[in-house]
Order: C-alpha cells, then structure tokens, then sequence
C-alpha cells in the first residue's frame, strides 16, 4: 500500500497547496491512502468545520492534530461530530474526541492510525509509550498496517518512541516543529521513522508565522498576536510503501514540493 502523510496544513496557503498539489501527488505515486495534520489548518490555530470538510473532499481518510486543536472553541464539538479528526490520544479520559482510527484506502484496505503527543517540553499527559504499544497491539488485531503520528518537540523523545515501536507498526511519523529533518530510515524491525514531516504551508516565515511578528516576539518578550506569512508555499510530507501482509515498512521518503503561483495572483 501507498501511503502519503501530509505535515501540518498552515493556514490558508497551506489549503491553498494541497488543493493544487495533492492531486498530482497522489495520481503520480499511485497513493492508497492520505493522511494529513489539519491542527494549523484555521490560520495558523486549529480549524473548523468549514475547513474539515474542504480538506475531506480532496480525499483524505484521516486527519490528525496536536497541542493547536484546542485553540477554537468549536473544536470541543468537531472531535465528536467528525470520526475522521483524531486528538493525541493520550490526553486523559474524559477529553472530547479520540486519537485513534481505522481508516480506508480507496479499494477499502485498512490502516490503523494513532495520534500522540509528547511530554517533553509540553503537557503532563498519559505515557505516549505505554498508550502507543497498548493502542497498536489493539489495531493489528484488525490490520498489520498502523501509522503513529507523534506531536512532539523533543528530538530525543521522537527518536526513543520510534526505537521502542520498532517491530510493532508500520511507521512513526514526528509532527509539531514544522522543520522537516533529513533522517527517514527504517528501522530493523521494519518500522519506517521520520523525526519531522515538516509543513504544509508558508516557509517565507518563522514556522508559518509573519517573520516581522515572531522576530518582534523574541525582541520584546511582549504578547504579539500571530498571523500567517504567505511567501514561498511549499507542501511537505511522507511517502510510505507498506507490505499489506506483514505491515513492514518497504520504503519511505520525504515529500517536498513548491508551490507556483498564478501570474499576478499572490498566495493569502
């Protein structure tokens, strides 16, 4: 099976590159199944209804999140209305929504997805570790073929999980930093690793944001309100081939495309 990971939508140029983008990808690579990290979808933080269901009819079977899912208020309904949205499923219980799925190739082939978030330099949530084994144990039950896409900052953190998943999923995919690293690898036991899919949106900016704002930010430690830069668009992502019988990782590689605009037509 193919597999495309789309690194976190930013904002309305982000939008803007996978509606112009994905297609190509996946008509190129003969792509099964997309999934996408929708957390910075609604300039910059979280996303709405409007959004889920834009991102929905370009075809993607499952979207992901991270610590920005909360920053609408609409958020805490979606997670329940929407059974293609995932939070970090090691936020406690009781939290609105899931962070775990069986989503659908086009032919109607399985693939388990988990979404996680780190603790380090984030919040106290449940072990990662211990929920992700327990959670992916539960899905190869149903399919051999589980994506994890970890929401961290820590490098160390990512790597570790990755280490410790060898063997027990098909791939670990790190989100958060927007940075896509250059270190995709498998790992002996079969497990595809990424520390960062990197971004789907602006890079004429500091991870997505106006480049003046964040400077002005780090100057005078002052409240600064953020908004999404809108130069040099690029999309950012993985591509996994995954055996449908073992669940092994054949091959991965980064995804990494510009987009061009229109003559005259700025990128917003």
């Amino acid at each position: 099976m193919n597999i495309l990971f789309v690194a976190d939508i930013f904002g309305s140029p982000g939008r803007r590159a996978i509606k112009d983008l994905l297609p190509e990808i996946v008509s190129s690579m003969g792509i099964d199944l997309v999934i996408a990290n929708v957390e910075n979808a609604a300039a910059g933080f979280g996303v709405t209804k409007e959004i889920l269901e834009e991102v929905k009819a370009l075809g993607v079977a499952c979207m992901t999140s991270g610590n920005h899912i909360w920053d609408r208020r609409e958020a805490l309904g979606l997670l329940d209305e929407e059974p293609l949205l995932l939070r970090p499923h090691n936020y406690p219980p009781g939290v609105p929504g899931k962070g775990v799925m069986i989503a659908h190739a086009t032919d109607g082939r399985k693939v388990g997805v988990i979404n996680l978030m780190g603790r380090v330099f984030m919040r106290e949530l449940l072990d990662p570790f211990r929920v992700a084994e327990e959670e992916a144990a539960k899905l190869r039950v149903e399919t051999p073929i589980v994506i994890v896409d970890f929401h961290a900052e820590a490098t160390a953190e990512k790597i570790a999980l990755g280490w410790y998943l060898d063997g027990k999923i098909s791939a670990l995919i790190g989100t958060h930093t927007h940075v896509q690293t250059a270190d995709e690898r498998i790992l002996p036991g079969g497990t595809g690793y990424l520390t960062d899919a990197g971004m789907t949106g602006p890079h004429d900016s500091v991870i997505g944001v106006r480049k003046d704002q964040a400077i002005r930010k780090f100057l005078t430690l002052l409240p600064t309100r953020f908004e999404p830069a809108t130069g040099d668009v690029r999309l950012h992502g993985v591509h996994l081939e995954v055996d449908d019988q073992t669940g092994r990782c054949r091959h991965i590689s980064r995804v990494a495309m510009a987009l061009q605009p229109s003559p005259g037509v700025p990128v917003s």
